[in-house]
């Protein structure tokens, strides 16, 4: 496995300084933002497609600092019922796609989507309960009616442009959100769908992430670094289910923390362990959206927390066995 990180926490950095500061740190690997509700400062499409050159020296550039690219994220709403905004978060992934090719990427993270519940919606409506009975029917229609048709679609457009994998982040609000709803996508639309695991958006759930990664042997593409830690008071008050904004970390039921400061170091080991169990081997890319850290803090933090557990070697033959 190599330490990577997802730079968009570096925003305000032009490229080349934020590939500096990673590498001085010891990271090996970046996650590039490239639209959709990632910002592209670092990797703007419209600035690279077309313009072999500039992709040239800016694979020189990751060079200069060892670096690799273990994803270009475009995480968006290609599903929205709004025919426009669809449209535009569909672009920004065929986009993505192109710009993979023109790199050798061969990953791309997003979001499954969530569409209305009929033709005539307006916003997405994400379904979390069996009843009343209109919430199956929602649900049927989304999958069957949109998701899975518009999924096997884009993942023809990945595959010419050489995406191999299309990792979903499992998140609550769109309709992959579990092991149980990768899964049913992967099934319908084909190998190329997987995870790009967070247990940050798993635990809150209460969803234990140890046994989500045994679940999804051989469909992990991807794994975010990032933790959550679950506030006891607040959640046995009301419950995980949350609406206040993240600004309100002192009331929200759970909230985002770097790795380490959610979960204790065992569960960190456990996942990182399972990892190499499930035969996964790429990056581990830490995601800062910690409200309590300033992003360098944070990432420096993550850094050296996930230097101390990482398995980077392969292991040798067992000569005890």
């Amino acid at each position: 496995m190599k330490l990577g990180v997802l730079t968009v926490p570096l925003q305000a950095m032009p490229a080349r300084d934020a590939f500096a500061y990673l590498s001085g740190l010891g990271v090996e690997a970046v996650e590039l933002g490239t639209g959709g509700y990632t910002n592209d400062n670092h990797l703007r499409p419209s600035e690279y497609l077309d313009n072999p050159a500039k992709i040239e020296e800016y694979k020189a550039m990751l060079k200069e600092y060892n670096l690799e690219i273990s994803a270009l994220s475009c995480h968006g709403n290609p599903v929205h019922p709004d025919k426009k905004t669809a449209e535009g978060y569909h672009k920004v992934f065929v986009d993505t796609c192109r710009l993979a090719q023109m790199l050798g990427v061969d990953t791309v993270i997003t979001f499954s989507g969530c569409p209305g519940d009929c033709e005539e919606s307006k916003r997405p409506n994400w379904v979390t309960c069996a009843w009343p009975n209109e919430y199956g029917e929602i649900l049927e229609w989304q999958w069957s009616k949109v998701l899975i048709p518009y999924w096997k679609k884009a993942a023809e457009i990945a595959q010419s442009y050489g995406v191999k994998k299309i990792a979903f982040e499992m998140h609550p609000g769109f309709c992959v959100y579990n092991p149980a709803t990768l899964l049913r996508l992967r099934e319908a639309v084909g190998d190329i769908i997987g995870a790009n695991f967070d247990p940050s958006h798993l635990i809150w759930q209460g969803i234990d992430p140890v046994a989500a990664l045994r679940e999804l042997k051989g469909a992990v593409h991807h794994f975010h670094a990032k933790d959550t830690r679950v506030d006891r008071y607040n959640t046995a008050v009301n419950g995980v289910l949350d609406t206040r904004s993240f600004t309100d970390m002192y009331n929200r039921s759970w909230v985002f923390r770097t790795v380490g400061y959610g979960s204790d170091v065992k569960l960190w080991k456990d996942m990182i362990s399972t990892l190499m169990l499930i035969g996964y081997d790429g990056a581990v890319s830490i995601e800062h959206e910690d409200g309590l850290m300033s992003p360098r803090e944070g990432l420096e933090k993550a850094v050296a927390f996930l230097k101390e557990i990482i398995i980077s070697e392969q292991p040798e033959a067992m000569w005890w066995a």
